[in-house]
């Protein structure tokens, strides 16, 4: 472990480099991208002490936003307010680029037997990874009574149509409120104000939105504004919108772009920029990526002073629970339906069904798998053993 007075200070150029790399090389989702980061800034070049990385995570994991990125971009603090822009663009830049250059080619070749094949066999790993990080969320984040009804709730509004946003919402201030009040009575009472609060969102919903790059900017700048929580919590915002709402998005097309942003290395929401290319070319991918990770860059540099005052607030904290057990909640539901999709035959259930144990038993990498089910998706479509899919 390093000690205090081992730690030195990056220079941009130094960040500039580790987190290009990072970005490159970083498969595995966020857990996977924390666990890299440590290896590098504390044991290797002793930027940080454990200690200090430790209090990072916990900051990382008050503000909404892809946590890994929001990480990189603390670590490029640093070196000052250009170390935050540093190492931020760098740690995204890579993934955006790969994951542009897969959304031009599905959109030239998705449809040709082999492309649509090496989707079908991603499709169910995605399912079996996602519920790897829900169930491993779950453990460490639903401990309590309070909270595994505070989920429940969520599921059922969730399965009403219920905004997502107004789900988080109200499940915070549930908790929040239960957590502050003195007896079993109260809490119960408290729990009162969850439907009250999400019912809220159970109008009507709006009229489909025409696709502009505005839109797909203001749309993805409110995810990231708002998203607690794992990458993969995305899921849920990005199928009640673009494919429910807006219909921008077929089903098929969403556990595409999913798949991709699994089998690429870096930022799981660089989903965003293939959504984006898929619905405005070049220019939408651009846009969607910065909407989506605007809003860590701005969180990251607000919150800096404030995390000694939030992580000793009990209100804040008690928020918080309430937001992550509503986060899982919607990707339950999400992960539900997309399954739906993905598990079209036995092959590709046994698929899902082979993922889930060589993760669950073997730990075997999730890209490992990825990679596994691409070669017999394309094997199984050269061969007429694969299903149809929507695309």
């Amino acid at each position: 472990m390093a000690s205090a007075d081992a730690t030195v200070k990056p220079t941009l150029g130094e960040l500039a480099l580790l987190f290009l790399r990072l970005g490159a090389t970083a498969f595995g989702g966020p857990a996977a991208h924390i666990a890299m980061m440590e290896d590098e800034v504390v044991q290797r070049k002793r930027w940080l002490t454990r200690a200090e990385f430790l209090d990072l995570i916990a900051a990382v994991n008050l503000i909404p936003g892809p946590n890994s990125t929001e990480l990189a971009i603390h670590i490029g603090l640093l070196a000052g307010w250009r170390g935050l822009i540093v190492a931020g663009v760098c740690f995204i830049l890579p993934a955006m680029v790969l994951v542009t250059l897969a959304a031009w080619a599905y959109t030239e070749f998705g449809n040709l037997p082999h492309v649509a094949g090496l989707l079908y066999g991603v499709k169910p790993i995605v399912i079996a990874v996602v519920l790897q990080a829900l169930w491993k969320l779950g453990q460490e984040s639903v401990k309590t009574p309070l909270l595994a009804g505070t989920a429940l709730f969520a599921v059922a509004f969730a399965i009403l149509g219920v905004d997502e946003m107004l789900i988080l919402a109200a499940a915070g201030v549930a908790v929040a409120v239960a957590k502050g009040m003195r007896n079993s009575a109260n809490s119960v009472g408290a729990f009162a104000l969850f439907p009250f609060a999400a019912g809220a969102g159970a109008a009507a919903p709006a009229a489909a939105a025409p696709v502009s790059l505005w839109s797909i900017f203001l749309f993805f700048l409110k995810v990231g504004s708002v998203l607690f929580g794992s990458g993969y919590v995305l899921l849920a915002f990005l199928r009640a919108d673009l494919v429910e709402r807006r219909h921008w998005l077929t089903e098929g097309q969403l556990l595409d772009a999913v798949a991709v942003g699994q089998v690429t290395p870096g930022p799981v929401f660089t989903t965003a920029t293939f959504i984006g290319y898929l619905l405005a070319g070049l220019p939408g991918a651009v846009v969607a990526t910065i909407g989506i990770f605007l809003p860590a860059f701005i969180f990251v540099a607000i919150s800096k002073p404030l995390l000694p005052i939030l992580r000793k607030s009990a209100s804040a904290s008690a928020f918080l629970d309430g937001v992550i057990a509503g986060s899982l909640a919607l990707m339950a539901v999400v992960t539900w339906d997309l399954g739906r999709a993905a598990l079209v035959d036995p092959l590709t259930i046994a698929l899902a069904v082979a993922s889930a144990v060589f993760l669950w038993r073997y730990r075997v990498n999730a890209t490992w798998l990825m990679l596994a089910g691409a070669a017999i998706g394309i094997g199984a479509s050269l061969l007429g053993l694969a299903g149809s899919a929507e695309h």
